[in-house]
């Protein structure tokens, strides 16, 4: 039996290809050109931020430290697992060799972790902090904005940090994924394996669906107060509306890019009978599979830049005439008529 152990080759599984299907599968041409179109969106992601950070509002400026925080996220995410992931493709080095230790694979898997959650969480923390600005104004304390906005990004760091070194303490498994080039959990039938892959599944599962269900409110927040009786006087802000675009933008991305592999995942490691076998090989398959759902939740590191970049005023206001320049007072806080003044 397969079993989990703290041995030298923990992390090793047998997958049965050899050198030249990998050399067809594993193009460093194509992993680099990846990761460096996703650092070059990131970096100018962040370079527009900078120039939005300025003179912003309470309000936006909390909401900018947010994608802030998301796009470095992203930024780094590709920066660490590329070098790992090009280094590879270009040398082709056997991974048992080269790291008999498994330290370089735990680190993989750890960054994998981190760098996959971190996103999702960091949506579902948007779409809450839009959900109280919006339907909760007057608990939603605009003093600390940028500084509570940056206190929440580095608690979705260390939360998605503490469930990356779960394998790390007993809990799951790191191992080197078909075709050899990258680790990831393990999709075995032990305790350890299940319990971690269906804690990554549904942890980041359930931000997805917390981001839908807040966005979904908030949005229906602002159509209400937009087409109300009283919108002639009350009009939401021109940066509400686009605050709100954006984050249905990353929504939408992180569910296309995300649901399939976190689908998958469940799928695999509750199968019955199992997928793996007991020597810790997978059907080519479902090897196959894994590799494909992984490369598409890698587009999200790419996508995310991009929406902030395309659905910025400028933009819509090209779609859109009517998001004019001018800003509009916030519709979304009770306004004292002219009587109620208090004398």
């Amino acid at each position: 039996m397969w079993t989990n152990s703290s041995s030298l080759e923990s992390c090793f599984r047998p997958t049965n290809i050899t050198l030249e299907e990998r050399r067809l599968i594993a193009s460093p041409w194509f992993a680099a050109s990846f990761c460096l179109v996703g650092l070059a969106s990131n970096l100018l992601a962040l370079g527009v931020l900078a120039g939005a950070r300025q003179g912003a509002s309470h309000t936006r400026s909390s909401f900018l430290s947010f994608l802030c925080g998301l796009v470095l996220t992203d930024f780094l995410g590709l920066l660490v697992t590329g070098a790992i992931v090009v280094s590879q493709h270009a040398s082709l080095f056997d991974w048992r060799a080269a790291d008999p230790s498994c330290r370089l694979c735990r680190f993989m898997g750890v960054v994998m972790v981190f760098f996959g959650l971190c996103p999702l969480l960091l949506g579902a923390a948007m779409a809450s902090e839009r959900y109280l600005g919006i339907t909760r104004p007057f608990s939603h304390p605009a003093a600390s904005s940028r500084r509570r906005a940056w206190a929440v990004v580095g608690l979705v760091w260390v939360a998605a940090l503490a469930l990356g070194l779960l394998p790390l303490l007993g809990v799951g498994r790191y191992t080197v994924q078909y075709p050899g080039s990258w680790c990831f959990l393990t999709l075995g039938a032990e305790p350890g394996d299940v319990a971690f892959g269906l804690l990554f599944a549904l942890l980041g599962s359930l931000s997805v669906g917390l981001s839908f269900l807040l966005n979904t409110v908030s949005v229906a927040t602002l159509c209400h107060v937009y087409h109300g009786q009283e919108a002639a006087q009350q009009r939401p802000r021109d940066c509400e509306v686009e605050m709100m675009v954006q984050l249905m933008g990353i929504m939408v991305v992180a569910s296309v890019c995300w649901m399939p592999l976190l689908v998958f995942i469940v799928q695999t490691v509750l199968r019955n009978p199992p997928a793996m076998s007991s020597a810790g090989q997978l059907p080519r398959a479902i090897e196959q599979q894994l590799l494909i759902y992984l490369r598409v939740a890698t587009w999200n590191q790419i996508l995310d830049p991009w929406v902030y970049i395309l659905f910025r005023r400028a933009v819509l206001r090209r779609l859109h005439p009517r998001l004019s320049a001018r800003p509009r007072p916030l519709s979304l806080r009770p306004q004292l008529s002219r009587g109620s003044v208090l004398q």
